[in-house]
């Protein structure tokens, strides 16, 4: 470019002049976009290419341009100032605590709406920043660059109450412990390591039918969270301590204790969570008795591990551990790593009551929106049984991975389902330093951001006519060239859910089951309603009759066709 001498020049933030401002020597650069990743790393502005410059008489566009400025430099993010994300005033001391709840899920959407992609909140004196935008969600599950992090030591973290620097879901990232966990856990939740349980699946599944035909039987409805509970329960059990928790004795068989005391567990991290430092701080009460229900959980596990089913002592590498286990427990306890090396018992302890408290709150409010939509989408529910039926199912059929990962329209029903009606709300990261994020933001150090999935789910920037239930938007090329975090229902990243295989592959064996046994006809009296006071979004007033079928439909034209009335 002939230009040869370096070039002291004279920089701030646009909307930040008076704190900002700095002189530095940036010498020749090669190009603008090297202007740009040095700025970039100067102000810690995340993405380097959406920086820009200006001075009073407009923009400035090339290097040339810049050496050129004899005044100081304005930098703009995006074509945008930088500022702070913006919320709602609130109250003294009460904050913003009733513009949110009980609607968290409809009040975040509308202050999406009114503030822009970062909003920030004051509960009760937590601070916390939320975002519906995929572009910053990745940069935030990303966990690279030093820029963020999981934290849940954080009193700010959705987690805190039931932190546990042991336990995988429930760790900060950086402990020992995470990168231990993370090395053993992860084999027993792999695609092969799922599918050796599918015959567990296919048997506590069935091991329902004989109490919903019952309730047919006796043209009763019934609660659908509430028996997704049991559901979800009994194949939970199954998986992860080789228990039976006899959900399906009886149509009034009672919730094993284990469920109950998670359920209450996560009902108080809620209700302390969504409130300031000093209301966990308290001696009585909801923080009083989170405390006192981990402990109570803790000896339940560590009952049940005892007694825990195993065909063999020996131990094994974990990869041939994970695909003998009769279960997680008895994987835990016997995987060894390359050098011989175990789990020490207090890890298994922890990481079998995490994966439990995990698996059963997802999972069930997960299947509970997935019946959701079979009865209140119209045409769902028939599309699914006539895929059954053009697969060959019939009421003599063995479900196998390679059946249900086979249909189609069913793995669509599944996403389209999680995208609008995840169970999962947010999974939360503590910013390490401050930092501008895309837009011009501005997040300072120590920060929670927590990106929200219903509404990155249903983000109109990123989704066409978001609020429409379409399976079939899945065939197309907006859907499968969106924004790689624009649909991200297990979290994504280092600190992604590793469970997701085993709650895909439940879901699909639940459903598969469930829709060619039974028509379901949805009785609720009443518009749906989420729980506000709970970990995850589960819905409370779904109810359903499950009428047995007794004819089921031809398969479709072109293949061959078969009677399947019985």
């Amino acid at each position: 470019m002939g230009l040869k001498y370096p070039g002291l020049k004279q920089f701030y933030l646009l909307g930040e002049e008076q704190t900002s401002r700095r002189e530095l020597d940036i010498g020749v650069p090669r190009d603008i976009e090297d202007l740009q990743y040095g700025i970039a790393t100067e102000y810690t502005i995340v993405k380097p290419e959406g920086v820009a410059f200006q001075s009073l008489s407009g923009h400035l566009h090339t290097i040339e341009a810049v050496l050129a400025c004899e005044t100081p430099i304005a930098i703009t993010v995006d074509g945008n100032a930088i500022t702070e994300p913006r919320g709602p005033t609130g109250l003294p001391v009460i904050g913003n605590f009733y513009q949110i709840f009980p609607d968290h899920m409809g009040n975040h959407q509308r202050l999406f709406q009114k503030y822009g992609p970062i909003i920030k909140t004051n509960n009760l004196g937590r601070v916390n920043y939320f975002t519906n935008d995929p572009e910053i969600s990745y940069i935030a599950y990303l966990e690279s660059h030093g820029l963020f992090t999981k934290k849940t030591s954080d009193s700010g973290a959705p987690l805190y109450g039931i932190r546990d620097n042991s336990a995988l879901f429930t760790c900060d990232t950086e402990t020992p412990s995470f990168a231990l966990t993370h090395k053993f856990i992860p084999p027993s939740m792999s695609p092969k390591a799922v599918r050796h349980y599918a015959p567990l699946m296919q048997e506590a599944v069935q091991s329902s039918f004989p109490v919903f035909d019952k309730l047919d039987q006796a043209g009763l409805a019934i609660n659908v969270y509430q028996f997704m509970v049991k559901l979800s329960g009994q194949l939970l059990c199954r998986f992860v301590l080789g228990h039976d928790p006899h959900h399906f004795d009886a149509p009034n068989s009672p919730l094993h204790p284990i469920m109950v005391i998670l359920g209450h567990l996560l009902e108080l991290n809620k209700e302390v969570q969504t409130r300031g430092d000093w209301y966990g701080k308290m001696p009585f009460g909801a923080p009083r008795a989170l405390q006192h229900c981990r402990l109570e959980i803790a000896s339940v596990v560590d009952d049940l591990i005892e007694v825990c089913p195993r065909n063999e002592t020996k131990d094994m590498p974990m990869d041939e551990a994970a695909l003998k286990a009769t279960c997680l427990v008895d994987y835990l306890t016997r995987a060894t790593d390359s050098k011989g090396n175990k789990l020490p018992y207090d890890l298994v302890l922890t990481n079998t009551l995490a994966v439990l408290g995990a698996g059963f709150t997802t999972i069930s409010a997960l299947l509970s929106w997935q019946f959701y939509c079979l009865m209140t989408y119209e045409g769902q529910q028939d599309r699914l049984l006539q895929e059954l039926v053009d697969h060959g199912v019939t009421a003599e059929t063995t479900y196998t991975p390679e059946l249900v990962e086979d249909m189609p329209f069913l793995d669509k029903f599944v996403k389209e389902a999680l995208r609008i009606h995840s169970p999962a709300f947010q999974a939360g990261r503590n910013a390490k330093k401050d930092m501008i994020l895309p837009g011009g933001y501005r997040l300072p150090k120590g920060a929670v951001l927590i990106p929200t999935f219903p509404a990155i789910h249903t983000n109109p920037k990123h989704w066409h006519d978001p609020q429409r239930f379409d399976p079939d938007r899945w065939d197309t090329d907006d859907v499968k060239n969106r924004h790689k975090t624009a649909y991200m229902p297990f979290a994504m990243g280092p600190r992604g859910c590793i469970g997701y295989n085993y709650a895909l592959m439940q879901t699909k064996f639940v459903l598969c089951n469930m829709i060619y046994r039974y028509h379901w006809e949805n009785t609720s009296p009443a518009a749906v309603e989420y729980d506000p006071e709970f970990q995850v979004i589960r819905p409370l007033n779904i109810y359903a009759r499950a009428v047995k079928r007794s004819e089921w439909p031809s398969k479709s034209p072109g293949l061959e066709t078969t009677s399947t009335a019985m």
